[in-house]
């Protein structure tokens, strides 16, 4: 069981958060208790927030209205500039920080996981990331080529074209891999 918690920022990728977001509340309805809480955040005092290809999505909350504690799970989408944004928010980075520093599940994809980085929490991780977005992640060990890794309490996805791999990931660190491939079936993924 896990309440989880994506944050939006000015320039988040639209199709990351939908899909990670659409594939956790997905778990929920196939594994009841599974994820009970899944938030969408705004990182602003709004609640309206406008991805980097012009789709407004409506927060469920506010930074300002939520308990950090009250996550085991805190998940960043890519997209920019969305995650020069992230990167800009103080509650954010300190949140983040104490989070993974307790233990508890971060999640990162695209461009992401450099917000990781220069937090510290990807150091002698195994990380993927979009192409070329490495700052912040020379402590890490870099897999670009892995569509969504799990290291320890921290997950990260490659890119726009994992993004339901990297929910699958999330479903499977919370769940059982049982249960995400159940999960996995229903998507319907033609290889």
């Amino acid at each position: 069981m896990a309440n989880v918690a994506i944050f939006l920022a000015t320039g988040y990728e639209e199709t990351e958060m939908i899909s990670t977001v659409d594939v956790i509340r997905r778990a929920e309805q196939m594994f009841k208790g599974s994820f009970p809480v899944v938030d969408i955040v705004s990182i602003s005092d709004k609640k309206e927030v406008t991805g980097s290809h012009g789709i407004t999505i409506k927060a469920d909350k506010t930074i300002q209205e939520i308990n950090f504690d009250s996550y085991d799970c805190l998940i960043l989408p890519g997209g920019q500039p969305g995650v020069n944004n992230l990167m800009e928010s103080e509650t954010l980075m300190k949140n983040l920080k104490t989070h993974g520093e307790k233990g508890k599940t971060i999640a990162a994809i695209c461009a992401a996981p450099q917000i990781l980085g220069k937090l510290g929490l990807a150091d002698n991780k195994e990380i993927t990331h979009y192409p070329g977005s490495t700052k912040y992640l020379e402590n890490a060990t870099l897999k670009p080529h892995m569509t969504a890794i799990e290291d320890g309490n921290i997950i990260t996805g490659c890119s726009i074209g994992g993004a339901l791999q990297f929910g699958l990931q999330i479903v499977d660190h919370f769940t059982s891999t049982e249960q995400r491939l159940k999960l996995h079936e229903t998507l319907v993924f033609n290889y």
